[in-house]
C-alpha cells in the first residue's frame, strides 16, 4: 500500500517494567516486542513505516535495525502520544493518504485485524476509525464513550474517567487510522487539559466530532490481539498467550 504510512509508538519508557531496558525491547516468544509489530506493518507496507523512539534510542535503534529497514523519528520530550505522531508528520511522504498508528508495546496483533481496520476507514470515508473490542476487565483501557444514538463521542483515559464511564466495557486498543490532511490540520488543536498533563492523541476524536467530520469504530473479536504490556506480569500474560495460540495450531 504505496499511499499508507504507519507509524508505530515505542517511545515509553515503561517505568513499571522494573527494567532499565526500554519497554519495546522486552523479548515475547524470543523476539522484541517492536519487532513483533514491525513485521505485522510490514505486511501492510514495506517503505512508509516510522518508528517513534525516546530515551535509549540506541539500544532500540540497534535491535530494529538487525530485522527492519526503517524511518526512526526522535520524541525528544515524552509529552504524550498526540506529541507523538506530531514528530513523525513532517517525515511523511506527500503521497500518503492514510496513517495508521500502532503501539510499539501490544506484539500479538494481526495483520487481517489491521486490514479489516483500513477497510472500514475508507469505505466510511472516514477522517479517524478506531479499533475497538469490548474487554470483561477493561482496568487501565481508555473506554469509548457513545451519545444516545451509540456514535463515539470522545475517548475517556481512566485516570480521567468517572465512576460511571469505568464501568464502560467497550476499550481504546490505541490502535488507529486517520486521513492524513485531517490528521495534520487537527493535531495541533490538542492540548494537555488532563490529569497527565500530556497531549492524548485520543483528543482528536472530540477536535474531529467538533468539526463535523466522519468518525468510525472498528469493533475486532479477539481481545487477545491488542494487550498491552506495561508491567513483568503482562509480559508473562502475553507469553503464555502465545503460547497458548501456538498450541491450538499445531
Amino acid at each position: 500500500m504505496d499511499d499508507l504510512a504507519i507509524v508505530i509508538l515505542a517511545a515509553g519508557k515503561g517505568t513499571r517494567m522494573k527494567s532499565d531496558l526500554p519497554k519495546v525491547l522486552h523479548k515475547v516468544a524470543g523476539k522484541s516486542m517492536v519487532v513483533h509489530v514491525l513485521a505485522c506493518a510490514r505486511k501492510l507496507t514495506r517503505d512508509n513505516i516510522h518508528l517513534v523512539i525516546g530515551p535509549q534510542a540506541q539500544l532500540v535503534k540497534q535491535e530494529v535495525s538487525q530485522y527492519f529497514l526503517v524511518n526512526f523519528v526522535i520524541q525528544t520530550s515524552l509529552l504524550g502520544t498526540g506529541d507523538a505522531v506530531k514528530h513523525a508528520l513532517p517525515e511523511l511522504a506527500p503521497t500518503i493518504k492514510d496513517v495508521l498508528v500502532l503501539c510499539g508495546d501490544v506484539p500479538l496483533i494481526q495483520e487481517d485485524t489491521l486490514r479489516a481496520l483500513l477497510t472500514t476507514h475508507r469505505t466510511t470515508n472516514a477522517k479517524l476509525t478506531v479499533l475497538a473490542v469490548n474487554m470483561e476487565n477493561p482496568t487501565g483501557y481508555g473506554r469509548i464513550i457513545r451519545d444516545s444514538s451509540g456514535d463515539m463521542t470522545s475517548i475517556r483515559e481512566e485516570s480521567d474517567a468517572t465512576r460511571k464511564e469505568k464501568q464502560i466495557t467497550t476499550i481504546n486498543t490505541g490502535i488507529y487510522c486517520f486521513d492524513k490532511t485531517f490528521l495534520e490540520e487537527a493535531i495541533g488543536l490538542i492540548r494537555p487539559d488532563n490529569n497527565q498533563a500530556e497531549f492524548y492523541l485520543t483528543d482528536m476524536v472530540q477536535i474531529a466530532r467538533s468539526k463535523r467530520e466522519k468518525i468510525s469504530v472498528r469493533l475486532m473479536a479477539d481481545p487477545w490481539q491488542v494487550v498491552g504490556v506495561n508491567s513483568p506480569n503482562d509480559l508473562e500474560r502475553v507469553e503464555a498467550l502465545i503460547q497458548q495460540i501456538e498450541n491450538e495450531l499445531s
